[in-house]
């Protein structure tokens, strides 16, 4: 019993930090977009791979920042 316990406490934790890390990875895009003048959204429609590779960049950095402090 403590095994399917444990289990259950683990799942809902590993579900709680990634909604903590998604929510936190959309507020840094949205920081992103507010500091730097340029219109990501517009210029991802456009295609413009520079951006994409710029924002994918700031992304996984975030994403990494994210995942050392839940640690």
């Amino acid at each position: 019993m403590d095994i399917f316990l444990n289990t259950i406490m683990n799942l809902g934790l590993s579900l709680l930090f990634g909604a903590v890390g998604i929510l936190v990875l959309v507020v840094g895009y949205k920081i992103f977009d507010a500091i730097i003048p340029a219109d990501f959204n517009k210029e991802l429609e456009k295609g413009n791979v520079a951006v994409a590779i710029f924002l994918a960049g700031a992304l996984i950095g975030i994403a990494i920042i994210v995942s050392q402090v839940v640690k």
